[in-house]
């Protein structure tokens, strides 16, 4: 009976977290330059290549990591170069760094 209740509160915790966090998520639509943060911005931190959008919001450029989806590999990788792209999706920030994943992703042809 005690492993019962023990198991009934960690479930409780690991609920509680999960929907903590699920509010702390906002749905947005960004456009922006799509960059690989290892090869093309240098990230020392990144090990493997991971798209970054940078988006000029003001006189600040805000670098939203794009979370490896389905979405975001139909799209496709961009290493050292850039794509003007528009994201659908919903950003969450984690260890210190905004998160983006993606519901939609599509180009921004030049005019």
């Amino acid at each position: 009976m005690k492993r019962v209740v023990v198991l009934a509160a960690i479930l409780g915790l690991v609920l509680a977290g999960a929907a903590f966090a699920g509010d702390a998520a906002e749905n947005v639509t960004v456009e922006g330059t799509l960059l690989c943060a290892k090869c093309t911005l240098k990230d020392e931190a990144q090990k493997d290549c991971q798209n970054v959008l940078q988006v000029k919001q003001g006189d600040e450029v805000v670098n939203y990591y794009v979370v490896k989806n389905d979405v975001a590999e139909k799209f496709g990788h961009v290493c050292q170069g850039s794509k003007e792209a528009k994201v659908t999706g919903t950003v969450a920030q984690k260890d210190g760094r905004m998160w983006l994943t993606a519901s939609k992703m599509d180009p921004i042809k030049a005019s």
